[in-house]
């Protein structure tokens, strides 16, 4: 078991990794050229269990939209054997 330290030390090295792809990506789509193509984006906002999507086009959103559905039927699963366990 990790105790606090090294907890501490993963959220830590995840942040740096996540910055570090976030990074690599801006540095890859603006060194794309002058290429054409079609951007979509979409997002999921989880409030609790509810789920708020919104997206460009409906490909994105179908995409998302499963995400979400997969995220909240996990999280009710995980909220109820935690209910059930420690009742």
């Amino acid at each position: 078991m990790l105790d606090a330290a090294g907890l501490y030390a993963l959220g830590f090295v995840l942040v740096a990794v996540g910055i570090i792809v976030i990074a690599i990506a801006i540095v890859i789509s603006s060194t794309g050229g002058s290429r054409k193509g079609k951007a979509s984006a979409a997002g999921v906002i989880m409030i609790g269990p509810i789920p708020i999507i919104f997206g460009t086009d409906k490909k994105a959103v179908k995409g998302v939209l499963a995400l979400a559905l997969a995220l909240t039927v996990t999280a009710l699963i995980v909220l109820v054997v935690y209910w059930w366990f420690l009742r």
